[in-house]
């Protein structure tokens, strides 16, 4: 595994959270 899939991971956590305390943004 590279660091790449960790970033990932990370990204794709943030925008979860961001979408989940947004979600009028949608």
């Amino acid at each position: 595994m590279g660091v790449g899939y960790v970033v990932l991971s990370a990204v794709v956590l943030i925008y979860l959270i961001y979408v989940m305390f947004r979600p009028e943004r949608f």
